[in-house]
């Protein structure tokens, strides 16, 4: 199969994240790397982003004084473009700022820039404003859905998949997942799948030796006590992981070069 190897070249897999906006609201905060999210050659890991794109998350809600109102989210896709590798020690500059609105759901993009190196990532996440009692989505706020508009002209966004390729004939590999994986939707946090992203695809650096893209999807949560197998598929230009239980793929993330300008 060569669900990854992409040949339309207008395809969002393969179209770069919209830049920094000259104006409107923009969240921007600096933090010091901590060695906990870095590797063995000293990089920030895929999950330790992963991690400060959550914080900034919640930073930004309190910031714009929308944490109370505005508390539970759930994240569709997240891209992360890792276009020069991060390096620790180094102070981070993190900039959040949305990239497309509906009245229940928003792109946020976060760029990090580290500070002496010139590591920088690029990120964009789809996130969903959640009822927790009805577990469905929840319209945002007027004053927040004003807010977020400032840095976007798409006030229709709508979801598109963008990884959908049937689950591989081939046997996965058990991925054991454990307590401190579960967020208070009792679903394993987003965080968890990065780890595993992380496991699979560190040896893969004929993709990473470059700029390169990292992209996960979730179609239905995974539940603490489920049994979680992880399925890849390689090709020349990318790789390519699903996350099933018992045959139902809940997730898919891929890892695939990016043409460097």
């Amino acid at each position: 199969m060569n669900q990854s190897a992409d040949q339309n070249a207008g395809h969002p897999l393969s179209a770069p994240l919209a830049p920094v906006p000259g104006s409107g609201h923009i969240f921007d905060v600096t933090r010091r790397l901590s060695t906990v999210d870095m590797d063995e050659n000293r990089y920030l890991r895929i999950d330790g982003i992963a991690r400060h794109l959550q914080d900034a998350g919640v930073d930004h809600l309190a910031h714009t004084g929308a944490l109370e109102s505005h508390p539970h989210w759930i994240v569709r896709r997240t891209v992360i473009d890792v276009l020069q590798p991060i390096t620790w020690p180094t102070r981070l500059r993190i900039r959040r700022w949305c990239s497309g609105v509906s009245p229940r759901w928003c792109t946020m993009r976060v760029r990090i820039d580290a500070d002496g190196d010139g590591g920088l990532v690029e990120t964009e996440g789809f996130w969903i404003h959640m009822n927790k009692q009805t577990m469905s989505p929840s319209r945002l706020a007027d004053e927040f859905f004003e807010l977020m508009s400032t840095t976007t002209d798409d006030h229709r966004l709508h979801w598109r998949q963008w990884l959908d390729a049937p689950l591989p004939p081939t046997g996965g590999t058990p991925y054991p997942l454990r307590r401190t994986d579960t967020d208070h939707f009792r679903h394993i946090t987003n965080t968890a799948y990065w780890h595993a992203v992380h496991e699979f695809t560190a040896d893969a650096t004929e993709l990473t030796r470059g700029p390169h893209r990292f992209v996960l999807e979730h179609n239905k949560p995974i539940r603490f006590g489920e049994i979680l197998d992880v399925h890849a598929d390689r090709t020349d230009d990318a790789l390519t992981l699903w996350f099933a239980v018992d045959h139902d793929t809940r997730a898919i993330a891929q890892l695939r070069r990016l043409e460097e300008d």
